[in-house]
């Protein structure tokens, strides 16, 4: 499976945070906002990788990851002249996605999954190259996403745009799985009232030809969407309180490379020594001790 970070826009909405830097590059707590969705690629076992993003913001996302090969990744990037809507992501790469399913996550847009993460790869992985599989949480303010209708069996009976007067109160979130004909079907969006094509009606597409799953995830599970000053900081007070309560970095990116297989013991060791002095690097040494331990003492 082939991943796609959508991380365009004008950040119009963090204005005037966002005039000389990519809302995707603004902190949230203590690392950039793009690590948390390529963490979340990371997690489901994807490793060939397609950012796209703004002329402007493009160099700088490439400074920070450059090809992705000293974290066991193959990082592409794309250009997006001017935001057309979510859908053109996969015009844009469709040439990446070739014959493979994909998975695209918006580059504002944090996943806190737990111990859920291993149901939710198996209900992907369940409907691989065949279905779409997309994820609703129940939300307080509906009217501002995708809302999806369920019946009394559960199962989707529509999804709306930002709807004035909402069916349920489950929100479609920015992670989406798809097959390949994905490309084929974008293509064949028309823009909406506003110009853009639309994820809506991409997922429609899917729900009218019965090739749609939707994952409900449940209580536990943080999805958080750091578009606007408040749930930038929303976000960051969140990562702060779970990271300070367990000692544990969220969407850490080297220790989940690690921790995968995509860095072996030498590439995480040169990686550490390559880092300048201060917390991060010290956090890195530790999960570098204790596993590097734990694996060579299991082993034996």
């Amino acid at each position: 499976m082939k991943g796609i970070l959508l991380a365009g826009g004008s950040g119009s909405r963090l204005y005037p945070l966002t005039m000389t830097i990519s809302k995707q590059l603004l902190p949230v707590y203590d690392k950039p906002m793009i690590y948390y969705p390529l963490s979340t690629l990371m997690l489901f076992g994807i490793r060939d990788i397609l950012i796209i993003s703004t002329p402007n913001d493009t160099p700088n996302i490439e400074k920070l990851f450059g090809n992705g090969h000293i974290f066991g990744l193959n990082i592409e990037y794309c250009v997006q002249n001017e935001p057309r809507g979510i859908p053109e992501a996969f015009i844009l790469g469709a040439d990446f996605i070739g014959n493979d399913d994909v998975c695209l996550i918006l580059g504002d847009n944090i996943f806190y999954m737990g111990q859920q993460l291993n149901k939710f790869r198996e209900d992907v992985d369940k409907y691989a190259g065949q279905k779409a599989t997309i994820f609703a949480q129940k939300v307080q303010d509906p009217q501002r996403f995708g809302v999806v209708e369920f019946d009394e069996n559960h199962r989707v009976l529509s999804i709306e745009e930002k709807p004035a007067n909402p069916k349920s109160d489950y929100a479609s979130v920015g992670l989406y799985f798809y097959p390949p004909d994905v490309v084929q079907k974008a293509r064949s969006l028309k823009p909406s009232a506003r110009g853009e094509l639309e994820i809506t009606d991409l997922n429609n597409l899917y729900l009218q030809e019965k090739m749609l799953n939707v994952v409900v995830m449940p209580r536990g599970v943080a999805w958080l969407d750091a578009g606007t000053p408040d749930s930038l900081l929303d976000a960051g007070q969140f990562v702060q309180i779970i990271e300070k309560r367990q000692g544990l970095k969220i969407s850490c990116i080297e220790e989940i490379a690690y921790r995968r297989g995509f860095m072996n013991d030498e590439q995480m060791q040169q990686y550490i020594n390559s880092l300048k002095d201060g917390y991060y690097k010290k956090y890195l040494q530790k999960i570098y001790e204790e596993y590097h331990e734990t694996k060579y003492t299991t082993a034996v």
